[in-house]
């Protein structure tokens, strides 16, 4: 009787050790839990980068073809300049480019939420703010962060997207043509043209963004007791963040579109600073520096906006969809 108890409570001991075991499946499931994040991650950065990229294209276009010229801009000739487009090529040319911007803006958008998200969590664990709103510091890194990270991988399509913009569409016929024609006619190293002023301007734009925005939102949750604003509130909050983003680092972006395109505008840009003081001497530090700023007041707080709030919609659907496969089950 007694070695049949024993058999039993080793049997039991047996049945408890093995109730413990479901750590490595608690890990397992922790990795998939934030496999699956990450998914959602690229998948509503990329689709909100589409979304605002598109609805804001032909400004973009106008714009770019102003920051490349020696032109006065005023919102007068940006409007002549879009409706010559419109009687010359037809509608559609306003997009002119826009497949080379989709080819870049989906990975950057996509990489750049998503690694926005991850900075965000590893600075949390780091400064034990996990789970809960970053302070000032970390929040301004977690976004330069982000965007240098994007930077870094999408560039080549960020100078194909320029160079499409500014080329009648006979130069070149498709974004492999603008690859294949600028590696054997001017280096492979062309592609990376203005790598640096784009890096120096994305640090401040992409910091200053993120923090505008997280900042607002902290700011409304308090105020409100609403964790979840709006989608209008969040399309304001996104302008907001464009607005301050864009303005901080403008220069750098008329730079970085002068040595992306001097391959096909006749100018020979070497560095940054003898860029800056070329446009200085010849057009001036407002008229050249800031030219079509006053544009991207209009374009960017939209393109932000935009981009920010189907960001954050995509991440809540996604969400729900998920909550509702678990549940059907």
């Amino acid at each position: 009787m007694d070695q049949v108890g024993m058999g039993n409570a080793e049997h039991q001991g047996a049945l408890t050790k093995g109730e413990v075991l479901p750590r490595p499946a608690s890990s397992q499931s922790e990795g998939f839990k934030q496999g699956r994040t990450v998914l959602n991650s690229l998948l509503s950065g990329a689709f909100a980068g589409a979304v605002a990229k598109t609805a804001v294209a032909p400004l973009d276009r106008t714009k770019i073809i102003f920051q490349v010229s020696s032109n006065r801009f005023s919102a007068k000739e940006a409007y002549r300049l879009i409706y010559r487009t419109y009687l010359k090529d037809g509608f559609f040319s306003l997009w002119r480019g826009n497949s080379a911007t989709m080819v870049r803006v989906i990975p950057y958008a996509a990489i750049q939420f998503c690694a926005h998200e991850q900075y965000k969590r590893i600075l949390g664990q780091y400064y034990g703010f996990q789970g809960k709103a970053l302070p000032p510091v970390p929040r301004l890194l977690a976004g330069s962060l982000a965007g240098t990270t994007a930077a870094m991988i999408t560039y080549p399509l960020d100078m194909v997207r320029a160079r499409m913009a500014v080329t009648p569409k006979e130069m070149y016929s498709n974004i492999l043509h603008v690859f294949v024609r600028i590696s054997r006619e001017e280096g492979l190293q062309t592609l990376y043209r203005g790598f640096t002023p784009t890096i120096l301007g994305v640090v401040p734009y992409a910091g200053l963004s993120f923090f505008t925005y997280e900042t607002l939102k902290k700011i409304h949750a308090e105020h409100t007791g609403r964790s979840h604003p709006f989608s209008y509130e969040r399309l304001a909050f996104g302008a907001c963040a464009g607005l301050i983003g864009q303005s901080a680092s403008y220069p750098l972006d008329v730079v970085r579109r002068r040595m992306q395109t001097a391959g096909v505008t006749g100018h020979t840009y070497g560095s940054i600073s003898g860029t800056m003081r070329d446009i200085v001497r010849e057009e001036g530090v407002i008229r050249g520096l800031y030219k079509g700023l006053s544009m991207n007041w209009v374009k960017g707080p939209i393109a932000v906006g935009i981009s920010f709030m189907t960001f954050d919609l995509m991440q809540i659907l996604l969400r729900k969809f998920q909550q509702f496969g678990h549940s059907a089950r």
